[in-house]
């Protein structure tokens, strides 16, 4: 789950990080009101959405009279920022941050996130802050480093210090910058974060140690463990049918292509939308339906699904181990004629009762395409649409 930039600014500073001083309001004369207390000789507006680009899509702006600050936010609230990271149909400005300014000296870049491959927590730090860490890591992949630390309740000093160490910092610059590493690992790990990013941290002229723009994912698998956290998620911010999907408690990512997919377990959806591209055709969404997928369930999957005019068809792959293929193969009967499905629907079944629901789809009277296995299936629903 993605929060705001001053969401993620409020968390930090509750853990010890020094932030700039903000405010924030969905409302223009409300955000004015707000900001007349900020001691600043500028104000910093930013739009809030969850992507970043927003400098260079218009979405930062420095101003320097409360009057200024006032036609500029009445000109970015409402307004869609296209960015690389929203994609070309961009992202509407609900909500509109305000800061002091800070006299930069240095810009610094500095994230961490879990690494699934070692088991560790993964600082990357770089002296070419304010930029795309992807352009830096390009152009001047010698000027990132990575630091893996093992988990535990506290980062050491050392680490800490092989973390900064890019930064080349003097004494008491550098005592600051161990002490935010400290409270960025605490948030991290109290959180269950999978990812803290700061671009840019920086080194101000009067030489303290500041986040200056702030990005944080949790795990949305904890969020149980977070009430607090959870009450921060901006569903403005969402895709719509993956909050749909989230309410009926099924794993959806809409993609770009066109064969809609249904499928019992992440490993094996993730093996259907590559043999899918194998065969030349593009997945339209991983879904995965659990392994107790109901008829009520089934049905929601396939309003998702069909919810997208780009699906020209649908893939159904379920092995039977903990959901029964009978089981499953009634509730897909039962939910396709109820929404009336109108594209080619091939279904592969395998594992538990598989010949019986072989049975009850090939009796069912629906136009469904039987499959014998996985390639079968790609194969055929790929003929199918074309």
């Amino acid at each position: 789950m993605n929060i705001h930039e001053h969401q993620a600014k409020e968390i930090l500073k509750k853990y010890g990080a020094i932030v700039p001083a903000g405010v924030f309001s969905t409302n223009v004369d409300d955000l004015i009101e707000k900001a007349k207390n900020l001691k600043t000789e500028k104000y910093v507006l930013k739009a809030q959405i969850h992507a970043g680009g927003r400098g260079k899509a218009g979405g930062v702006k420095i101003l320097n009279t409360l009057e200024e600050l006032k036609n500029s936010a009445n000109e970015l609230l409402g307004k869609t920022l296209v960015t690389h990271q929203t994609g070309p149909e961009g992202r509407e400005v609900k909500r509109l941050y305000v800061e002091e300014s800070s006299n930069i000296e240095k810009e610094f870049y500095l994230s961490c996130l879990v690494d699934r491959a070692s088991s560790k927590i993964a600082f990357i730090s770089s002296d070419q802050g304010g930029m795309d860490i992807e352009e830096v890591a390009s152009s001047n992949p010698e000027k990132i480093i990575t630091t893996k630390v093992d988990i535990a309740e506290e980062i050491s000093d050392e680490d800490c210090e092989a973390v900064i160490k890019i930064f080349d910092l003097k004494s008491g610059a550098k005592e600051q910058a161990i002490s935010l590493i400290k409270s960025i690992y605490k948030m991290f790990i109290s959180t269950d974060a999978n990812m803290v990013e700061v671009n840019p941290l920086i080194l101000t002229k009067e030489g303290k140690i500041v986040c200056l723009d702030a990005k944080v994912n949790f795990d949305s698998n904890a969020l149980f463990r977070h009430p607090e956290i959870l009450e921060l998620r901006d569903l403005n911010e969402e895709d719509p049918t993956e909050i749909e999907a989230s309410k009926h408690d099924l794993a959806y990512i809409k993609l770009d292509g066109s064969i809609g997919c249904m499928v019992n377990g992440a490993g094996l959806a993730m093996a259907t939308m590559d043999i899918i591209k194998l065969y030349g055709k593009e997945p339209a969404n991983f879904l995965d339906v659990g392994g107790g997928a109901s008829k009520e369930k089934v049905s929601a999957a396939f309003k998702i699904i069909l919810s997208d005019k780009n699906v020209k068809g649908i893939l159904i792959n379920i092995f039977g181990g903990i959901m029964r293929c009978d089981v499953l193969a009634q509730g897909v009967v039962d939910a396709a004629k109820e929404i009336n499905i109108s594209v080619p629907l091939v279904v592969r079944l395998a594992g538990t009762n598989f010949k019986e629901g072989k049975e009850i789809l090939d009796n069912s009277g629906l136009k469904l395409i039987s499959a014998e296995n996985l390639d079968d299936a790609a194969k055929k629903i790929v003929e199918a649409i074309q």
